[in-house]
């Protein structure tokens, strides 16, 4: 190797340049190993899982580490005071623009956002291992998860809505006492969610036995089952408790949720066996004797050609139907027929007791939308015991007059019920309204009031009969007027 020339030593001693050296105390590398140093004496806690992966750098250093992060910023800055003589770098990573490092980023091992990520992180977006210290929860708050709180404290935590659990009450005397307590604070949420865990710990019997002392928990448990529609249990509580007329009730409630006419017949029947009160006893037997009278019928009807089928379609089956729709559709179709056939009206009225005014209204309504004003005049036709007819309605006949109307009767028709009407205000008024003159005159004659004629006259056409038969009223002298 030639010995180096002695003006090449004076260059070299004389330029404002430095050659590179490893070992060089004063530059700013061996400020930042100063850093290192100390900030290494911040460790990360000795507990810390052994197991955990790391990724190392091509010189080894674990990626993320605070001595990588130092070499990482002091080849930035030796980069930076090197310009004249570039040299290779052993270590793959990208140069950075200054540093992009702050206290944080040298625990986390992260670049603030407008630095460059290094080769190594590049490689990856997964998150880092961070190497702050961790704050962990205090061991106080592992009550949170775990079973060893007592019932007072338990409900105490349901009120507040904090994490609790139930399981650990095992025993019998526990969960009675979790239920006590649950009632204590008089909380409804709070006792369902004790009831509901009750439920599915605790056997039918055993649970029946102990709300029998406890009337507010049975009543939180009563209303649970109603509203999550648990009709078979609900029946067996107010069985075991006693209460034979409720749960013949709620039995009976089931029918509502069978769609098959014939099954919800046969389950009608099987509950007339059932302890009712004498007035639910009769009102079940009725449902059951109604749908089975109304089988019959639609049954029947389907298969019918007489003349009102083809004039007047049905619109509906008559099944699971109300009483007086039933006595309605019957009035409609069945009209007349014998006492003895099950689609008589007379015949539903008498089975199902129905009185002398609803029947009437009823009937009324069905011949009425016919047109048909001799089944009309039947209705109220009676006779004394002398044998003379005469007119008599248990409704009143102005109401009689109403529907009449609603169904465009016409005017004779109307003109002779609204002079059934008793009282002579409702009568004018009637006529009035529905303009039944020859009623107006003979209303205004009665009361002798020849001002109102004279108004009422204007109020017609000329020459027809009505205006003839003031203009006579008025000539008659034999009247004696008020006015």
């Amino acid at each position: 190797m030639t010995r180096a020339k002695p003006e090449d030593d004076e260059y070299w001693n004389s330029s404002k340049f430095k050659a590179f050296t490893f070992d060089d105390e004063d530059d700013e590398f061996s400020q930042l190993k100063e850093s290192k140093r100390a900030v290494n004496s911040i460790l990360v806690d000795e507990d810390e899982d052994e197991d955990d992966v790391e990724r190392v750098s091509w010189s080894g250093e674990p990626v993320g580490s605070i001595s990588w992060s130092v070499k990482e910023t002091a080849s930035s800055i030796r980069s930076g005071s090197e310009q004249s003589f570039p040299k290779i770098d052993t270590t793959p990573s990208l140069s950075k623009q200054g540093s992009g490092y702050s206290l944080s980023s040298l625990f986390k091992a992260k670049s603030k956002p407008g630095a460059f990520q290094s080769f190594s992180e590049s490689f990856s977006d997964t998150s880092f291992r961070t190497y702050a210290p961790e704050l962990r929860k205090p061991k106080s708050d592992g009550k949170d998860f775990v079973s060893d709180l007592s019932p007072e404290e338990t409900v105490r935590r349901m009120q507040k809505g904090r994490p609790f659990s139930l399981e650990k009450f095992r025993s019998l005397q526990d969960k009675l006492l979790l239920l006590d307590e649950a009632v204590a604070v008089y909380d409804g949420n709070v006792i369902t969610a004790v009831l509901i865990f009750l439920k599915k710990s605790l056997s039918k019997e055993i649970l029946f036995r102990e709300l029998m002392a406890r009337d507010v928990a049975l009543r939180h448990y009563v209303h649970y089952l109603k509203e999550m529609g648990e009709q078979k249990l609900l029946v067996e509580l107010l069985k075991a408790l006693g209460r034979t007329e409720d749960m013949a009730l709620m039995h009976y409630k089931e029918h509502l949720n069978i769609k098959d006419e014939g099954r919800r017949r046969d389950f009608l029947k099987s509950c007339l066996s059932l302890p009712f009160s004498q007035d639910d006893a009769t009102h079940v037997q009725d449902h059951y004797t109604l749908l089975e009278r109304q089988i019959i019928i639609e049954a029947s009807d389907k298969k019918a050609d007489a003349e009102i089928f083809k004039k007047f379609p049905r619109k509906a089956s008559i099944l699971n139907m109300p009483i007086i729709t039933t006595l309605y559709y019957s009035c409609f179709y069945h009209y007349g027929e014998s006492e003895g056939t099950f689609s008589s009206p007379s015949n539903i009225r008498k089975t199902f007791r129905i009185s002398e005014k609803q029947y009437i209204l009823t009937a009324l309504g069905a011949r009425a939308k016919l047109k048909s004003w001799f089944d009309v005049d039947s209705l109220f036709n009676t006779k004394n015991w002398l044998g003379y007819t005469k007119k008599k309605s248990p409704i009143g006949f102005h109401r009689v007059v109403d529907i009449l109307h609603k169904n465009s009767a016409p005017v004779q028709v109307l003109q002779e019920y609204v002079n059934l009407i008793d009282d002579p205000d409702l009568k004018l008024s009637g006529a009035l309204k529905y303009k039944c003159h020859d009623v107006v005159i003979n209303t205004y004659r009665d009361l002798k009031d020849r001002q109102q004629l004279i108004v009422y006259r204007e109020k017609l056409e000329r020459d027809s009969p009505e205006y003839r038969k003031i203009q006579e009223l008025l000539n008659n002298v034999q009247i004696r007027w008020k006015n």
